[in-house]
């Protein structure tokens, strides 16, 4: 009996991490933002759909990607939704990695929603960083953000296509919603989503008056004990205060994960835009693969916690590794899509 394609892609991806290769990539399919975020600087840079990859690139790139590696690719912006070729960019990337993206959900529709997981999504998160309405709305800038958020986690959770595909909530950490985590946590959990946090950083938005005070990981620990749904491995929650005061050194941007802007050009995090090591659909992978351990090795930051580093650096612990596992394993087997 032939595994189907699915199990193939998950033991490379597996057995990439095994042999230390990259097994995460974030991919800004386009930096245009229809939100004015107060902590973030991305939608001020006013770009237009002509500095985006076609589909044919971009199904070139995954192509020259496998070459590195079996990925799982986190499909950001930006909006991705904004680009209305979204399925297929997804399905060219599903042939041979396992995308998920992240969106703010404005423009999330029943219909896009079932496409974009007919084309191969693994998974989905809708940023929702307050349980108050008009405290998210404020902060994302649009009246109706935290309305339409809903509606795009219903959206999600009803368009899915597999057991394996999961939708999340995703709330970034700030000095004035630590109050309101437990409520976003329960608020996931009723409309059937799991929920992931990550902390404020500066290089976003260039702003540390954003950033939380005082000890947080504790709490974060004792809300992750108590709701199922909370998801964040407990070894990433575990160094928030140690990022936040200071940072958390021995960071694996180049080894383990890596960015993709919107014109293709390759970096060794999101946040190393200034610094490309090349394009994703120009350069021999294995040139690529020489440069991001180059720079993974002169690597010195240590001012960033972000999911894609926490999340993955996490997985070369034992103990992160452990806690990783209940999740991993029920994504890759097609249980517990759910959060109920």
């Amino acid at each position: 009996m032939r595994a189907h394609p699915a199990v193939w892609k998950k033991a490379r991806i597996f057995s990439r991490f095994a042999l230390g290769r990259p097994v995460w990539c974030t991919w800004q399919v386009t930096y245009r933002c229809n939100f004015a975020c107060s902590f973030c600087d991305y939608w001020k840079e006013g770009v237009s759909p002509s500095e985006e990859l076609s589909v044919a690139d971009i199904e070139r790139g995954s192509m020259n990607l496998s070459r590195i590696s079996s990925l799982m690719i986190s499909i950001g912006g930006g909006e991705p939704f904004l680009r209305a070729d979204l399925p297929s960019v997804i399905a060219a990337l599903a042939r041979r990695h396992m995308p998920l993206l992240t969106t703010n959900g404005w423009c999330v529709t029943a219909e896009n929603a079932r496409a974009v997981f007919q084309a191969g999504l693994w998974g989905a998160s809708v940023s929702l960083d307050y349980a108050d309405p008009e405290k998210h709305d404020r902060a994302r800038g649009v009246d109706g953000a935290h309305r339409r958020a809903l509606r795009a986690i219903e959206h999600l959770s009803a368009g899915r296509t597999g057991r394996f595909q999961r939708v999340n909530v995703m709330a970034v950490l700030m000095r004035d919603n630590l109050d309101q985590i437990e409520p976003l946590i329960r608020l996931a959990a009723r409309h059937g989503a799991f929920f992931m946090v990550q902390p404020f950083c500066s290089l976003k938005g260039g702003e540390r008056g954003f950033a939380p005070g005082g000890e947080v990981a504790g709490y974060l620990r004792l809300l992750r004990a108590r709701h199922p749904n909370f998801i964040s491995n407990d070894y990433f929650l575990e160094r928030f205060d140690l990022a936040l005061d200071g940072g958390v050194p021995g960071c694996r941007a180049g080894r383990s994960f890596f960015n993709i802007d919107n014109l293709g050009r390759v970096a060794k995090c999101v946040e190393d835009l200034d610094h490309p090591l090349g394009s994703i659909l120009t350069d021999p992978p294995g040139a690529l693969m020489r440069r991001l351990n180059r720079a993974w090795r002169e690597n010195r930051c240590q001012s960033c916690w972000y999911n894609c580093r926490g999340e993955i650096e996490a997985l070369y612990t034992p103990r992160g590794f452990l806690n990783a596992m209940p999740v991993v394993l029920s994504t890759w087997s097609g249980t517990k899509r759910d959060a109920s």
